[in-house]
């Protein structure tokens, strides 16, 4: 998994990388074909937002939160990530396979 951090308005800290890159490690564990995740945090005025664009093959997965503290939007960030990978991965994986489906001959 190849991460892409940037931040709008905020420094990003060696803290705030490595506590993205845990909150992050639990959708590896769900889906291994996670190409590229870019995250960008940003803070206006009062309100701490955190968007990611999750690039695996053949589809993105885009999601933002906001909050009142950065960690909290990262959170809420990580699990909105994990619900939609584990979605997609429902999405993608054949449920149909036994063994009186009909097979599909190439010629």
């Amino acid at each position: 998994m190849n991460l892409n951090l940037t931040g709008h308005h905020l420094d990003i800290t060696p803290a705030l990388r490595d506590y993205v890159q845990s909150k992050l490690e639990r959708i590896t564990n769900h889906f291994d074909n996670v190409i590229v995740v870019k995250v960008t945090l940003s803070v206006e005025k009062l309100v701490q937002k955190a968007e990611a664009t999750i690039h695996v093959p053949g589809n993105d997965i885009h999601a933002e939160c906001s909050s009142e503290d950065m960690y909290t939007a990262i959170d809420l960030l990580a699990d909105k990530l994990d619900r939609q990978v584990l979605k997609f991965k429902e999405k993608v994986s054949d449920h149909h396979r036994s063994e009186g489906s009909v097979k599909h001959i190439v010629q």
